[in-house]
C-alpha cells in the first residue's frame, strides 16, 4: 500500500539528535555544518574538553562525579555508569521531544556505554527512538570490535529502529591512498546523510509531504533497519540512484523482506518526471519481494543547479532472521550486479573500485 499525503503545512514535531561520545559529537558537528532543517542538537560526553569543542547548542556532561570530566577511558561500563549518574538531566533534555536520533561511534567508552542508557530513557518517555551508529574499522583492533558488537546489541534492545554503518565498508569504497582522517570524515558523512534523509521527509516541504505519524508507524519497534542512499545524474538517473540506494556497498543489509519502506526522493524541479518517479519507486518495491509492503514516500525539489536525483531508502520490519538473509543477498548482489554497478553514474570507475559519491564528500 502506497500512502501519498499531499499537504502544504510545515510539520512542528520536535526532533533532536544526540551525539554520544567522541564519534557522536563529531557526527553532530558535521550535521550542524550541513544545515539540516528542523533539528535540535545535543552533545553528550564524559570528556569536558570534547564538549567544549562541540558546536551543539546544548552540551551535557555526564558522570561528573565518576569521571571528573576526564572521559571514560575506552571503558563502556564507565560510560554506562556516567549516563546513569546523570539520568535526570537526560530526561530533562528529552522532555517534549517527538523523535530522537542517537548517534555514536561504537567501540569506545562513552558512546558504547551511554547510548543504550539514553535510548532506554527516551523510549520509556514515549519518544520515537532511532539509533544510527558506526562499527569500528577492523584496523582499530579486535578488542574495540568486540566492545562495539556488545554495545550494538544493547542499543538494539533499547531503540525502535537501529541503523548500523560498518566503517570497513567505507574503506572498500575508498582509494588506497585515502588518509585516515578522511576515512573517519566519510563515516561522519554517512551518519549525517542518514539523519538528513529521514528528517527531510518530515520537515522539508515538498510536492509530497509525509505525516510524522506515518514515519512513526514505519519505524516504531522495528529493530534493525536498512538505510541506503543513492544519487545519479544524466540518463536513467532515477533508476541508477534507486539501485545505489538498495544495493549500497556501505551496508550489510538489503531491502528484501521488509514490511515497510520509507522513501525520500529529492530531484530538480525543472526536469523531474512522473515516469522517473514511478520507475525508481517500482524498482525499490519490487526488490522487497513482499506484495504487502507498506511504502511511505516523501518528495522534494532540490536547489542544486545540476540534474542530480538523490534517493534515501529506510527499510524496516524485517523478520528475526534478517541478518542471515541480508548478508546472503548482499553478497549475491555484489557479485551479480558488478556489471550494473560499473555503469552507475558517479559511483564506480571500474569493477570493484568505488568512486566516493558526492554526498560523502562534504557537499550539502
Amino acid at each position: 500500500m502506497v500512502q501519498l499525503d499531499m499537504k502544504d503545512n510545515v510539520n512542528s514535531e520536535v526532533i533532536k539528535v544526540i551525539g554520544v561520545g567522541g564519534g557522536g559529537g563529531n557526527a553532530v558537528n558535521r550535521m550542524i555544518q550541513a544545515g539540516i532543517v528542523g533539528v535540535e542538537y545535543i552533545t553528550v560526553n564524559t570528556d569536558a574538553q570534547a564538549l567544549y569543542k562541540s558546536e551543539a547548542t546544548t552540551k551535557l556532561q555526564i558522570g561528573t562525579k565518576l569521571t571528573r570530566g576526564l572521559g571514560a577511558g575506552a571503558d563502556p561500563e564507565i560510560g554506562r555508569k556516567a549516563a546513569e549518574e546523570t539520568i535526570e538531566e537526560i530526561k530533562s533534555e528529552l522532555a517534549g521531544t517527538d523523535m530522537v536520533f542517537i548517534t555514536a561511534g561504537m567501540g569506545g567508552g562513552t558512546g558504547t556505554g551511554a547510548a543504550p542508557v539514553i535510548a532506554n530513557v527516551a523510549k520509556e518517555m514515549g519518544i520515537l527512538t532511532v539509533g544510527i551508529v558506526t562499527k569500528p574499522f577492523f584496523m582499530e583492533g579486535m578488542q574495540k570490535l568486540r566492545k562495539a558488537e556488545k554495545g550494538i546489541k544493547e542499543l538494539e534492545e533499547n531503540v525502535d529502529t537501529l541503523i548500523v554503518i560498518p566503517n570497513d565498508k567505507i574503506l572498500e569504497m575508498s582509494a588506497k591512498d585515502t588518509r585516515l582522517d578522511d576515512a573517519f570524515e566519510m563515516a561522519n558523512q554517512v551518519l549525517k546523510q542518514g539523519v538528513r534523509g529521514i528528517t527531510d521527509i518530515i520537515k522539508v516541504p515538498g510536492i509530497i509531504n509525509v505525516d510524522f505519524a506515518d514515519v512513526r508507524n514505519t519505524m516504531v519497534n522495528k529493530g534493525i533497519a536498512h538505510m541506503g542512499i543513492g544519487s545519479a545524474k544524466g540518463e536513467n538517473r532515477a533508476l541508477e540512484a534507486a539501485k545505489q540506494a538498495i544495493f549500497s556497498p556501505l551496508l550489510e543489509t538489503t531491502v528484501k523482506g521488509a514490511k515497510a519502506l520509507l522513501l525520500n526522493v529529492t530531484a530538480p524541479k525543472d526536469s523531474f518526471t512522473v515516469s522517473e518517479f514511478q520507475e525508481a519507486s517500482q524498482f525499490i518495491t519490487e526488490n522487497v519481494e513482499r506484495e504487502d509492503v507498506e511504502t511511505i514516500i516523501g518528495t522534494a525539489y532540490s536547489d542544486d543547479e545540476d540534474d542530480k536525483i538523490v534517493i534515501t531508502v529506510i527499510a524496516t520490519g524485517f523478520d528475526d532472521d534478517v541478518e542471515m538473509i541480508s548478508k546472503e543477498v548482499f553478497s549475491k548482489g555484489k557479485e551479480s550486479d558488478k556489471k550494473q554497478n560499473v555503469e552507475l553514474v558517479d559511483t564506480f570507475t571500474e569493477p570493484q573500485v568505488f568512486k566516493i559519491p558526492d554526498w560523502m564528500k562534504g557537499k550539502k
